[in-house]
């Protein structure tokens, strides 16, 4: 039994050494092949560049949606329809449809009606503007920023899918006191910068100091009637200030050597 039994064992032993000498060359070769595998080459992420803002143009007699808060409703002038945004109109010519709600922003619904976003869902689609200059909003400080960023990218959004061949100017908020207040200043900049994201034109009446020191009394109402809005005087005043803005965004110039200048600083 135990003549029988060595053999045995010295023959397991041997198929032993021979597997694992088997193991040894293929992972030697393993290791000497080069791999087959491809390995697909690491690309850099890279930010989309924005689209570049395209000169604003404009027929003759363009048809423009002013859409917008209580300043583009006209409130504090004699009669609404002398608030900047009928004003405006009616020196360039324009077929103005001229939306706006008093106390309404992005975030915050107005007296008379909802938020930006769904004021924006109720617009007529067959409208067809040639422009849309979206106004404000200084009521959305209050609620800011909670939101703030969301609300705005969603009704851009819907505003541009309404009318994809409308050109859109944004027009950001205008200091109703003195000093600028700190939301209404980063509420500027913040749509300034989804503007621009967009390559939307924007005009910043906070930067280009539309409203300041000098003539902030003959632009502003600050009566208990006139809660801090446009006169009519000071609708006026901005109309022109639109104007002036519109058209160097078209590339082109306003200015005439011997223009006046009276008490508001309209040229």
């Amino acid at each position: 039994m135990h003549a029988h039994g060595r053999p045995r064992a010295r023959r397991s032993w041997l198929a032993l050494a021979g597997v694992a000498a088997a193991v040894a060359i293929v992972c030697a070769v393993g290791l000497t092949r080069p791999s087959t595998a491809t390995t697909p080459p690491v690309v850099a992420a890279v930010d989309a560049a924005p689209p570049a803002t395209v000169p604003l143009a404009l027929p003759q007699h363009p048809t423009v949606l002013v859409f917008g808060d209580s300043w583009v409703y006209g409130s504090a002038a004699t009669e609404p329809t002398l608030g900047f945004a009928y004003v405006a109109a009616e020196k360039l010519g324009w077929n103005a449809i001229v939306d706006g709600v008093r106390g309404s922003g992005y975030l915050k619904p107005g007296y008379d009606g909802p938020a930006y976003g769904e004021r924006i869902a109720a617009l007529d689609p067959s409208l067809d503007p040639d422009l849309v200059i979206v106004e404000g909003s200084i009521n959305d400080r209050r609620l800011y920023p909670g939101g703030y960023e969301s609300a705005v990218t969603s009704a851009w959004d819907d505003l541009a899918a309404l009318y994809p061949d409308a050109q859109i100017v944004v027009l950001g908020p205008a200091p109703q006191i003195l000093p600028v207040e700190k939301e209404t200043a980063q509420i500027d900049a913040d749509l300034a910068s989804f503007a621009a994201e967009r390559g939307w034109l924007y005009i910043s009446p906070i930067e280009q100091e539309w409203i300041t020191d000098a003539n902030y009394g003959s632009v502003i109402d600050t009566s208990e009637l006139g809660n801090d809005h446009p006169s009519t005087e000071g609708h006026a005043y901005l109309a022109s200030r639109l104007d002036e803005a519109l058209t160097a965004l078209s590339g082109a110039s306003t200015i005439v050597a011997d223009a006046p200048v009276d008490d508001v600083g309209v040229r």
